[in-house]
């Protein structure tokens, strides 16, 4: 393995950190419902934002595969949208510092990248690193959004409820640097919030406040979510008055209703494999319910950045 060292440089005199909390929201793995990238984006608009550790993106970013995209005016390039890849230093509501990795997920060198955060994380005294994710799952909007917690330690998450016994997934850099963290004896943990499969194209800000508010929780931060809260608000009246017009999606939406009390209630079934076989697919839900997303994802951008 090349020197992770020299994949990163930290800025030089930074105030006193403590012993800060590190969220991590790379994109590029899955975000149904833009829920990772809004929860960011809302943690980034905090004053004072600064980034303290850049990455040498060009070594881990794929330029062919996630093209940037670039301004062209009359004759000449006006604009490059550069990626970037930083630890940026926030603030809580009580002016308590915390840390936020953000940029694209890399496309190579994921053990060096890991190594390189290690680093990172023993350098700024990191207590603990907090991963976020948003699944598909088969949930009605109309039910409180669940999470599924997990951690290098379990008293890391206890009092969150198990929805799933085992399963197998597709890797994700974020999710090799929690388990790679925990070998290390660091503590580690993650939220993935549930997001309705037939609205993963949509924005869908109920879950990103979810994600906010487990943050705050398991970090000690204080975290607002007004704004978060009111385009949860909004989006649910857009979603209500569209499924309102379609008695079939209003079944569809009642079924997964029963689907979900049902598992609820007895707690015995895994919603992310069980539910599968039940789940409607884009077919079955017809050209209507197409429409239905497709009216949805006009009001964002359905692709994380």
């Amino acid at each position: 393995m090349l020197d992770p060292a020299e994949l990163f440089q930290v800025e030089p005199d930074l105030p006193d950190l403590g012993d800060p909390v590190l969220v991590q929201a790379l994109a590029g793995f899955i975000d149904a419902g833009s829920a990772t990238r809004l929860a960011r984006e809302h943690l980034l608009r905090a004053p004072e934002t600064r980034a303290i550790v850049r990455f040498d993106v060009d070594q881990l970013f794929d330029y062919r595969a996630r093209r940037p995209a670039m301004m062209f005016v009359h004759d000449h390039w006006e604009g490059y949208d550069e990626p970037e890849l930083a630890v940026h230093l926030l603030h809580d509501g009580a002016g308590t510092p915390f840390l936020l990795l953000a940029g694209p997920e890399p496309d190579v060198q994921w053990e060096r990248f890991v190594a390189a955060v290690q680093m990172i994380v023993a350098q700024l005294g990191v207590r603990l690193t907090i991963g976020l994710n948003a699944i598909p799952m088969a949930v009605p909007h109309t039910r409180p959004v669940g999470v599924i917690a997990h951690g290098s330690r379990s008293e890391l998450v206890s009092g969150h409820e198990s929805w799933i016994n085992t399963v197998q997934v597709p890797a994700s850099a974020g999710h090799l640097l929690e388990y790679r963290l925990g070998q290390a004896g660091h503590d580690a943990m993650g939220f993935a919030v549930h997001v309705p499969h037939y609205l993963t194209q949509a924005e869908y800000p109920d879950a990103a406040v979810v994600l906010v508010d487990s943050v705050a929780r398991a970090g000690g931060l204080v975290l607002p979510t007004d704004e978060l809260r009111g385009a949860a608000t909004t989006t649910r009246v857009e979603i209500d008055a569209q499924v309102a017009q379609s008695t079939e999606i209003e079944a569809i939406v009642r079924a997964l209703e029963n689907q979900y009390d049902a598992f609820v209630a007895g707690r015995g079934r895994n919603l992310l494999v069980d539910g599968a076989a039940q789940m409607p697919t884009a077919d079955e839900l017809g050209a209507e319910l197409e429409r239905f997303l497709a009216d949805q994802a006009g009001h964002g951008d359905a692709h994380d950045s």
